[in-house]
């Protein structure tokens, strides 16, 4: 079997250098920070430029934790602007591969599989990376890092450690490097795909680095982590069978939608059970714009300053439905059945889970079939007025409240300022 070839490109700090090249400003000279200045002091930066990563601040600090001597340029968040600058990036790569051989893994991160285009341009895998760098910073002045390697964990790893330490940012890694540069890398949790979680029980064994989970004990591993543990062990050696061919062909067994939001201050519980009501009514009209249904709801609260663990969880329903009615009945009962009322919430998130095609929607001896069709129509009508003029054209009168954040929201693009 040919050994693969991968890339994967990462935009630095990419809404900040979008910022800076609409400003015409060297990101690695200028001191900026993407935020929205109406919010408070608390309020996490989205990136941060390279220069002022060097005086080492964090990328995602908060606004208050930047040294006050720091000067810095405050850009307003424009995602709308930041994904006509990943589209015209994507456009790009299509130069030169194919879209079968593109995995989008964020809006300013991708792997390529350009195992069988080397040949085709007569270039090493470094020549043909310089080669996409340098078109995407001529065309946006965007600077791109990669990760070279020939399956995608490897190449995930060249690009998160080994890039950021090499003056052309390019980083490469197969396994014999990999056991050599990386096995005792640490801390730990450089490693892609070992959270803080995961790093904490590994600890249990003794495992601080990859050179200690490759000869740790694999019954001990299947123990503590089950058919997980088979993955970590893959990457302890620095092996990943899954392909870019393989993501695209996989097909969940079950489908969920899902929807969250901080709020913008603590929340009552029954302020918070409106902004609950009105985040299940639109991902309700996703539903029926999607013809789908679902049979099972997730429930997540989040408590200021995480003064007590978050409550919820899941509740399976009698029947399959895309009712906004009924939904939203199931929602506030158990909302009121699981959530604490004495403390003040300033996160939720909900699901649907189990979705499937329409066709399998339930009906029971007790459906109103004229109610039923009566309320289709009007979220049929709903849908339609919203995508011809606007999110924000037709909404619930208890959007009209003070503490709704549904109207705020609509303006917003992945919870950030359009």
């Amino acid at each position: 079997m040919e050994e693969k070839t991968y890339l994967c490109i990462d935009l630095k700090s990419f809404f900040a250098s979008v910022e800076c090249a609409e400003r015409g400003l060297d990101p690695f000279k200028v001191n900026l920070v993407v935020a929205d200045p109406e919010r408070s002091e608390g309020t996490v930066c989205l990136a941060i430029t390279p220069a002022m990563k060097s005086l080492g601040i964090r990328n995602r600090c908060r606004m208050y934790e930047i040294p006050k001597d720091v000067e810095f340029i405050t850009a307003k968040p424009r995602m709308h602007l930041y994904m006509e600058y990943s589209a015209n990036i994507y456009g790009i790569y299509l130069k030169y591969v194919s879209k079968d051989d593109i995995h989008i893994y964020s809006i300013d991160e991708c792997f390529l599989d350009v195992t069988h285009y080397l040949k085709l341009y007569k270039l090493t895998a470094k020549e043909l990376a310089k080669k996409i760098l340098d078109d995407i910073f001529n065309e946006t002045k965007i600077c791109a890092t990669v990760g070279i390697g020939p399956n995608l964990f490897l190449t995930k790893v060249a690009l998160d450690i080994t890039a950021k330490h090499v003056d052309d940012h390019m980083g490469f890694l197969d396994e014999e490097l990999f056991k050599k540069t990386i096995w005792h890398h640490k801390p730990i949790t450089d490693i892609w795909g070992i959270g803080r979680g995961i790093a904490k029980r590994l600890a249990r064994f003794g495992v601080e680095d990859l050179y200690d989970l490759a000869h740790c004990d694999e019954k001990l591993l299947y123990k503590e982590f089950g058919i997980n543990a088979e993955l970590l062990i893959d990457h302890a050696n620095g092996k990943e069978p899954c392909t870019i061919e393989d993501i695209h062909t996989y097909k969940t067994k079950s489908n969920s939608i899902s929807t969250g939001q901080v709020l913008f201050e603590d929340y009552n519980f029954e302020d918070a059970l409106l902004v609950l009501v009105e985040m299940v009514d639109n991902l309700e009209l996703e539903l029926i714009e999607k013809h789908l249904v679902t049979n099972s709801i997730s429930l997540s609260i989040s408590y200021s300053k995480d003064i007590i663990k978050s409550t919820g969880g899941s509740m399976k329903l009698p029947l399959y439905t895309n009712s906004s009615k009924v939904l939203t009945q199931y929602f506030e009962e158990y909302y009121r059945k699981t959530t604490n009322p004495n403390y003040p919430i300033r996160r939720l998130n909900i699901s649907f889970n189990n979705v499937v095609d329409d066709e399998f929607e339930t009906l029971s001896l007790f459906t109103d079939f004229a109610d039923e069709e009566k309320e289709f129509n009007m979220q049929r009508a709903v849908l339609d007025i919203k995508e011809k003029y606007g999110k924000n054209s037709i909404v619930r009168g208890s959007s009209l409240k003070e503490k709704s954040t549904a109207r705020k929201r609509n303006n917003l693009i992945g919870g950030h300022n359009g």
